[in-house]
C-alpha cells in the first residue's frame, strides 16, 4: 500500500486535526490497579485520512472466544466513494476496545475493491468472515444496470482464521452458492452475521444480505431504480464450509426496498431480521420480519416499522444475554440526516422499539453491535465532529443505561 498523500479536496478532512479525531468523546484508558484489564468509555481504533487510507467505513465487530474484540472496516484509498481500491481491514482489543493493535489487511484485491464484513464466530471457536469483491472501476450504478462482466460485478468470499484474527485463510470464492445468476448488485451484512443456538438449527451460521433484481423484459427501466433491490439471507450448516441462499424478499412494487439488513435470534428461537429500506412508499426508512425455520424462509414479507426512526441507512440489532433481556438496536436518530447515534430497545421482540440512548448530537452513519460481558454492550460505529465520516469509533456502554425513560 503506498503511503497516504493528503488531498486538499477531501471536505471531511477540512480543518480537522488527528488531536480533533481522537478527540471525539474520547476518554482515555488507565491502567487498572494491579496490572488488570482496562477501562475507559471511548476509544479510535480507524482515523480517516490515517495508515495510508483516505478514508475507514463500513464497521463490523465481533468478540473471539477469549474475550478479544476485532473490529473490521473498508479502508478505502482513493476517495471516500464505495468504488476504486479499497481493501478489508481489521484491528484486534484485547481490553475490551479501549486499546487497538496495529492495523491488519485480511482482503486485499489490488486496485479492486473489497468489503462489506460480516462475521460471526462458530461454536468451536474458528472467526468465519464473509466479503464481498467488485471491479474498482464498477460502480453500483453500472452493476445495478448490468453492463458489466461476471468478473467485474459484485462476488462473494468467505475466509477464516483459527488463533482468532492474528492470521486468516486465503479469500475463498462461494459466488454461485450465494448469489443467484440474474442478481446484479450484491453486498453481505454489513456487520456481524448470527449462529444460531436454540432448537433444530444449532449451529447454524446465519448472514444477512442484499441484491438487486433486473427490470421484467420489456420494460423500460434501467436497473437502478430503488425498487428492485432485495434483501435475503446466507446459511451453512457446516461451519462456513458450504453455503446455501435462504429466504428472499425482493418485491419491485416499489412500497418496501429491503437493502443492507440485520439479525439476532429471539429467545425462542426464531430470527428477527431488521432492514434498510432504500427510498420505498412505505412509512419511515426501516423494516422488520421474522423466519421460523432458521432463515430458510420468511414468516411474512417485511413490513415498515415506523418505531424506528431516521434517516436512510444501515443499522445494527442485537439480542442481549438474557431470557428476557431486550432487543437493541443502533442507528442514528436524525429523521432527515446521518447524526445523533442512538441505541434504541424492543421488550416486544421487534413489534416496537423506544429510545433509550443517544451516544453524541454529532453527525453518524453506519454501526454494529457487541455484547462484552453481561454488563457492557459495545458499539463501533461512524461518526466525526464535522461529518459522519471522520472516525470510526468505538463506545462501551453498560446496560443499566439502556432502560427507556431512566
Amino acid at each position: 500500500m503506498p503511503a497516504f498523500t493528503p488531498r486538499s479536496s477531501l471536505p471531511l478532512l477540512a480543518g480537522v486535526t488527528l488531536g480533533a479525531f481522537l478527540a471525539v468523546g474520547a476518554a482515555p484508558a488507565a491502567a487498572a490497579p494491579g496490572g488488570g484489564p482496562r477501562h475507559c468509555d471511548t476509544s479510535v481504533p480507524f482515523v480517516s485520512g490515517t495508515e495510508g487510507y483516505t478514508a475507514f467505513r463500513i464497521p463490523a465487530v465481533v468478540t473471539a472466544r477469549s474475550g478479544t474484540l476485532l473490529a473490521f472496516a473498508e479502508g478505502r484509498a482513493g476517495s471516500l466513494g464505495d468504488a476504486g481500491n479499497i481493501d478489508l481491514v481489521l484491528k484486534r482489543s484485547g481490553d475490551g476496545g479501549c486499546t487497538w493493535g496495529p492495523l491488519q489487511v485480511v482482503h486485499e484485491r489490488g486496485p479492486d475493491t473489497a468489503g462489506n464484513p460480516a462475521p460471526v464466530l462458530t461454536s468451536a471457536g474458528r472467526l468465519v468472515l464473509l466479503s464481498t469483491v467488485n471491479a474498482g472501476d464498477a460502480s453500483e450504478a453500472e452493476i445495478m444496470r448490468g453492463e458489466v462482466t461476471p468478473e467485474q460485478s459484485r462476488r462473494v468470499f468467505v475466509q477464516y482464521s483459527d488463533d482468532e484474527g492474528a492470521s486468516w485463510s486465503a479469500p475463498r470464492e462461494i459466488t454461485d452458492q450465494a448469489k443467484a445468476s440474474t442478481w446484479r448488485w450484491y453486498a453481505t451484512g454489513p456487520g456481524h452475521a448470527v449462529r444460531l443456538t436454540v432448537g433444530a438449527h444449532a449451529g447454524r451460521l446465519v448472514v444477512p444480505a442484499n441484491h438487486s433484481i433486473a427490470p421484467p423484459a420489456g420494460s423500460p427501466d434501467l436497473g437502478t431504480e430503488a425498487k428492485y433491490y432485495g434483501g435475503h439471507l446466507l446459511y451453512s450448516d457446516d461451519d462456513g464450509a458450504s453455503w446455501q441462499i435462504g429466504a428472499v424478499d425482493d418485491n419491485p412494487d416499489g412500497y418496501l426496498n429491503v437493502n443492507e439488513s440485520t439479525a439476532a435470534e429471539l429467545p425462542d428461537g426464531r430470527l428477527y431480521l431488521n432492514s434498510r429500506d432504500q427510498n420505498g412508499s412505505a412509512p419511515g426508512t426501516r423494516a422488520d420480519t421474522y423466519s421460523a425455520d432458521g432463515g430458510e424462509t420468511l414468516v411474512q414479507p417485511y413490513r415498515p416499522q415506523a418505531t424506528l426512526v431516521g434517516p436512510v441507512v444501515q443499522g445494527s440489532v442485537l439480542r442481549l444475554a438474557g431470557p428476557h433481556a431486550p432487543l437493541l438496536y443502533s442507528g442514528p436518530a436524525d429523521p432527515n440526516s446521518r447524526a445523533v447515534m442512538t441505541l434504541r430497545t424492543s421488550t416486544d421482540q421487534g413489534a416496537t422499539w423506544q429510545p433509550a440512548l443517544a451516544l453524541s448530537g454529532l453527525p453518524a452513519g453506519y454501526s454494529d453491535l457487541v455484547q462484552l460481558d453481561n454488563r457492557t454492550v459495545g458499539v463501533l460505529y461512524e461518526t466525526g465532529n464535522s461529518g459522519p465520516y471522520q472516525t470510526i469509533t468505538f463506545r462501551r456502554v453498560s446496560v443499566g443505561d439502556l432502560r427507556p425513560g431512566r
